[in-house]
């Protein structure tokens, strides 16, 4: 069984791997082109939800819940055409899992599905198998246009789904396609233009091409899906995915899944879905992550937060771990610092090209060991198999994003996997939360002298390379405008962080000088709207005042008063004259 998946793994990862390259290839005029619409974590988009008046009342839903991860049914018994079912036997796929057995029949009837399943419970195949089932029996053809559009929220996940979906139609004749940001847009348009049955696609880019491609035809639309619903929300798509909504045939089957259910996500539901079948994976679930993971969090004071990282690493150089950063520039700088004092890692954050990102992510499902550095743009839907520990160097923001951080390990019907989060002194009240969202967790200790002691060494290092003393610097400024951008204030102080020890743990003998505006409207909105430096979010970011000591409206920091108090007293770190 075990032989069995690998090799299934390994081919299902070279065949994303070919369609990444092909999709992902990209020139520089069309990214200059197609720049205002690219569609990833790091994107510039809207954040305010536009008012909505409501003329129907919510819709109502049937209810199906759902326990386990494999059923008792086969594929077999669903009465698939045969092409369909060739594909799923390439995949090495028999049993369904519950959540698969749950919607599949009533998207076959024909209705629309609300679905609330977690990562890793087999809902693409969920989606996919009533999808290309519905093209075979209308017998479409590339003239017909789009018939199938599946969104996502990531680039990463869409080159995902649309593997999967190359796999489940390779005895089709039906056409596919995946339509990103980053990829070249020209090169997508023509293959838009000539038809395209079933489109996976982000949405910044789906609707760019919906408004101004000539030729791309999705008048005959039978089936619309959102997967990951909730995350899209989250990071500014509400408006594209009214607008998407708005534009396509009302006459149409439609699938919403998302692992939680939030206010934005059931108006959502209300404005595209009719009378929806409820299928609940997770609501009789005494706990919400998987439970294969063994999961614990340890208390680490932020100047030894690095070095416990490092002596963690070098004792588990031969597991396949994932490590969680809270902004882009802080993976950039712990990429190259690891490297260099030879602890080899790879790196996924949004500011790359999504050649090298997809090129990474396809080696590291593919590797048996090895450490990625990631944000949270590789934490939802992703499924890569076989992680041993998920890190969370920089704790998440609310428990869902801690669930689906830790949704990457003890993925599917065996999964086993560990996770483990820092804390550090001043945070223990998210434990609180997490109690309060099912999670069970344990402390873990380690003690002081098993710890690595090469914080001189590594201030040094910093200290006289002068690329890595900038990357160290930029990490750390994009570290506090991304504590600052937590909304859980009672747990993510900014004022009460001792800046000399966050300093420390990124390498310096003292804090640098950084620019820096938190009061700013951008700065505290930087969890939705996002910052140049690279921190959570998306958008640009702007310089503010200046780390040095200044008059009148400056921040007051100086060497002898490095958190900027103004007198005695005074909890506030940045304050103003």
């Amino acid at each position: 069984m075990r032989k069995i998946k690998k090799k299934r793994e390994e081919k299902a990862a070279a065949a994303a791997a070919a369609a990444a390259k092909e999709a992902a290839s990209e020139d520089d005029a069309e990214d200059d082109d197609a720049g205002a619409n690219d569609d990833d974590d790091d994107d510039d988009d809207d954040d305010e939800a536009a008012a909505r008046e409501r003329t129907e009342p919510a819709a109502t839903a049937d209810v199906v819940q759902v326990d386990g991860i494999l059923s008792d049914k086969t594929f077999a018994s669903l009465s698939l055409s045969k092409p369909t079912m060739a594909g799923i036997a390439t995949m090495g796929y028999e049993t369904m899992t519950e959540v698969q057995a749950r919607t599949i029949p009533p998207l076959l009837a024909g209705r629309d599905v609300l679905g609330a399943a977690r990562t890793g419970s087999g809902k693409t195949l969920a989606f996919l198998v009533p999808s290309v089932e519905l093209l075979y029996h209308a017998k479409f053809m590339p003239r017909n246009g789009a018939g199938v559009m599946i969104l996502t929220p990531t680039r990463e996940l869409a080159l995902q789904i649309y593997n999967v979906t190359q796999q489940l139609m390779t005895k089709h004749s039906q056409t596919h396609g995946l339509i990103i940001g980053g990829a070249n847009r020209r090169a997508e348009a023509e293959k838009l233009v000539k038809g395209v049955n079933l489109l996976v696609a982000t949405p910044g880019r789906l609707l760019d091409h919906m408004q101004n491609t000539k030729g791309f035809t999705f008048s005959s639309l039978k089936i619309f899906c959102m997967d990951e619903a909730d995350r899209m929300l989250d990071i500014g798509f509400e408006e594209e995915m009214r607008t998407i909504v708005k534009m396509i045939p009302k006459d149409r089957q439609t699938m919403l899944f998302s692992a939680t259910q939030t206010t934005k996500v059931e108006d959502l539901a209300r404005l595209s879905l009719k009378s929806p079948t409820y299928i609940g994976v997770d609501d009789a679930r005494a706990v919400s992550t998987a439970t294969g993971v063994e999961q614990g969090y340890c208390v680490v004071p932020s100047e030894k937060r690095f070095l416990l990282l490092f002596t963690f690493l070098k004792k588990n150089l031969k597991k396949k771990v994932m490590v969680f950063f809270s902004s882009c520039n802080s993976v950039k700088y712990h990429a190259e610092l690891l490297n260099y004092i030879d602890i080899p890692v790879s790196d996924i954050h949004g500011k790359q090209k999504q050649q090298r990102r997809t090129t990474t992510f396809f080696e590291f499902c593919k590797a048996e060991r090895g450490v990625l550095l990631c944000t949270d743009v590789a934490a939802r839907g992703l499924d890569i198999p076989d992680v041993d520990w998920i890190i969370q160097f920089d704790p998440p923001d609310d428990p869902k994003e801690y669930i689906h951080r830790v949704g990457r390990t003890a993925r599917g019907t065996d999964g086993r996997g560990r996770a483990l989060l820092f804390l550090i002194p001043e945070e223990l009240a998210f434990l609180k939360y997490l109690k309060a969202a099912k999670v069970p967790l344990n402390e873990y200790e380690f003690p002081n002298k098993k710890i690595a002691n090469v914080q001189s060494q590594l201030e040094k290092l910093v200290e006289k390379n002068y690329y890595l003393h900038q990357s160290a610097r930029d990490a750390y400024r994009a570290y506090i405008l991304a504590y600052n951008s937590h909304t859980l204030k009672d747990v993510y102080n900014v004022h009460e962080l001792n800046l000399a020890q966050v300093a420390t743990s990124f390498g310096f003998h003292r804090p640098p000088k950084v620019q820096l505006n938190l009061d700013s409207k951008a700065a505290n909105g930087r969890k939705r709207i996002g910052g140049g430096d690279g921190s959570r979010g998306r958008g640009t970011g702007g310089g503010g005042s200046d780390y040095r000591r200044q008059k009148g409206t400056g921040h007051g920091f100086s060497a002898e008063n490095p958190y900027g108090k103004k007198k005695d007293g005074d909890t506030r770190q940045f304050v103003r004259g």
